[in-house]
């Protein structure tokens, strides 16, 4: 089973760089997407292929959405209480509403509107499939400096802010991994969480220790989320001693073009699943030609239980 994950940056210049032309070629199971950014009407002609979509667009207009798409429809769907909407792939642009959620952790029905949460049960694995876009964040107000930072100094607030979020979704994903186990199926997150967890995954890392994103705190939250008996980062169990492979690059400076990436996006799974993990790969361009700014993370599983 073939499942990647990508951070899209807005469905309708993805596709303008060839992304329905990617999703066909990579023959994907499931595809999770991120930063759809993108309401429903406004969705470009087959935007998610010949896929079943689910789809939550947020309530933010031109920001954040995820989207899971699959093969079948799946046999259910959970939000944090956002009404989400899913398609067939021959109901032409008519959508419907669907879905429901279960008991919410504390904390996390404050982000339930932003579109950044959807997780689906496949009808044809025993997984349940998650997909994430975690706030990026900003720095803590003592590393506010003025005259080194792109944005105005906010006083910590954006930084506070992810670390309320850290702490909620953290409390969430033990409660839907575990529901998972209650229904007998593996639990996968997938998306862009928006931290660097080792050295290996930054290029500068030196440079980007007081960096949002490589913040000692937010590496120190992701190392509290794996281990083996509860999630495993899986493309790092595949390739324990790489430099990256690096999922993000900005688009400034030719980061891209010297390869000093971040490796931000994700597939952290359940300790069996990961096991039937084969190969993973990150697909840095589509015919010479980035799909976003983010880039693809495929990972193959082999088919049956360990």
């Amino acid at each position: 089973m073939r499942i990647a994950s990508v951070n899209i940056n807005g469905i309708r210049a993805t596709h303008r760089r060839g992304f329905g032309e990617w999703m066909v070629s990579r023959d994907c199971d499931v595809l999770t997407l991120q930063e759809v950014r993108c309401a429903v009407g406004d969705l470009p002609e087959g935007a998610f292929g010949d896929y079943h979509a689910t789809y939550d667009p947020g309530g933010i207009p031109g920001r954040n959405g995820v989207a899971i798409l699959t093969r079948r429809a799946p046999a259910a769907v959970r939000t944090w209480g956002a009404e989400v909407l899913v398609h067939a792939p021959d109901a032409g642009r008519s959508w419907a509403a669907g879905g429901g959620h279960g008991t919410l952790a504390r904390g996390i029905a404050r982000y339930a509107a932003e579109g950044r949460y959807l997780e689906v049960d496949l009808a044809d694995e025993p997984f349940t499939v998650a997909t994430l876009y975690l706030p990026k964040g900003g720095l803590p107000a003592h590393l506010q400096l003025a005259g080194r930072m792109r944005e105005a100094p906010d006083g910590g607030a954006k930084y506070e802010r992810k670390m309320h979020f850290l702490d909620a979704f953290a409390r969430q994903l033990a409660r839907s991994r575990k529901a998972a186990r209650a229904r007998g199926r593996e639990f996968l997150l997938t998306g862009d969480l928006n931290i660097a967890h080792t050295r290996l995954d930054v290029a500068n890392w030196r440079r980007s220790q007081q960096a949002e994103g490589f913040l000692p705190e937010e590496r120190d939250w992701l190392d509290r989320q794996l281990s083996p008996r509860t999630l495993v980062d899986v493309v790092r169990r595949l390739y324990p001693h790489a430099e990256g492979p690096y999922s993000w690059w900005s688009w400034l400076g030719g980061a891209y073009e010297r390869d000093t990436g971040w490796r931000i996006d994700y597939h952290l799974a359940t300790p069996g699943l990961a096991r039937r993990a084969v190969t993973a790969e990150v697909d840095r361009d589509y015919r010479g030609v980035r799909l976003s700014d983010h880039a693809p993370v495929v990972v193959d599983y082999a088919a049956g239980r360990n």
